[in-house]
């Protein structure tokens, strides 16, 4: 009761512009459902998914392409060190500067491109990498802290090619800025896909909203999917809070890992907010054996 109250007096305000210093397009809040997390999973090894810590599927741990980012250097046989076909959502340029391993984590901060001028329309920057590998179906689990300023913070999979593009966001949300705080977002997007695949031509996407009770960017979270040619499921600390059916998801994607501006969680750079950083712990990956 208590959330949906708070939830109400956040929508009034959202409504009413009390929260916003600018005239942005931000979608009306509407949660599916609530996450439980009274159902968290306390881990016992790291050998297997949060989730199946008993291994009940039997997974496998894919120990080449996972990362527990100890060391002083990124593993570039692993990973991309930026994006490499993506320079970044204006305002904010994804530049290498942002990217570093520390105290065993990966730490994506913001503006640390120093006296660097950055491209035409850009006047911000922040970090990105991604898998050289591509993974179809699989369990894919990351250790996050969520950056606690004005971008959102990503661990997402995707592949943009000539006649396939397709999306899935396993962690996608913005809690740096007051009214997303308890925002757990979970999409599945298509952007085209072949004739034997579906033939889509124009984006669709499928998008649910969760309450979580916790401030988001308060904490470590684990967030888990387990993706398989029947369904694809999402998790956070264990607890399975979204099924999707896999009706188009069917192409290799890599992993990606980034901050970024995106004007429809409000999520604009705030040069009084340049202190964010987004710590990930880990990343691993297993298959069905």
């Amino acid at each position: 009761m208590y959330y949906k109250l708070k939830v109400l007096v956040v929508l009034f305000l959202i409504a009413n512009g009390s929260l916003f210093a600018q005239n942005l397009t931000i979608p009306p809040k509407n949660y599916v459902d609530s996450v439980n997390i009274d159902g968290a999973v306390k881990r016992i090894n790291n050998k297997f998914p949060l989730s199946d810590q008993s291994n009940s599927k039997k997974w496998k741990l894919l120990k080449k392409y996972s990362d527990e980012f100890k060391g002083s250097e990124l593993n570039e046989e692993r990973w991309y060190p930026n994006n490499p076909k993506w320079k970044g959502r204006p305002p904010t340029y994804f530049h290498g500067s942002n990217v570093s391993l520390e105290n065993d984590e990966l730490v994506i901060r913001v503006n640390k491109h120093g006296n660097e001028t950055l491209p035409k329309d850009f006047t911000h920057s922040t970090g990105f990498i991604k898998s050289k590998n591509k993974f179809l179906y699989g369990y894919f689990e990351a250790e996050v802290k969520l950056m606690d300023a004005p971008w959102v913070s990503g661990f997402w999979m995707t592949n943009v090619s000539k006649d396939w593009w397709t999306e899935i966001d396993i962690c996608e949300n913005a809690p740096g800025l007051y009214y997303n705080r308890h925002d757990l977002n979970s999409n599945i997007h298509v952007f085209r896909a072949p004739k034997d695949k579906g033939d889509v031509k124009k984006h669709f996407s499928r998008t649910k909203k969760y309450y979580f009770p916790e401030e988001l960017q308060a904490d470590y979270h684990v967030w888990g999917l387990e993706w398989t040619p029947e369904f694809i499921r999402f998790y956070i600390d264990g607890i399975l809070f979204r099924e999707a059916k896999n009706t188009h998801w069917h192409q290799p994607l890599e992993v990606n890992f980034n901050c970024e501006s995106n004007k429809w969680f409000g999520a604009l750079p705030d040069d009084n907010r340049l202190d964010g950083e987004y710590h990930v712990k880990y990343f691993r990956a297993w298959k069905l054996k």
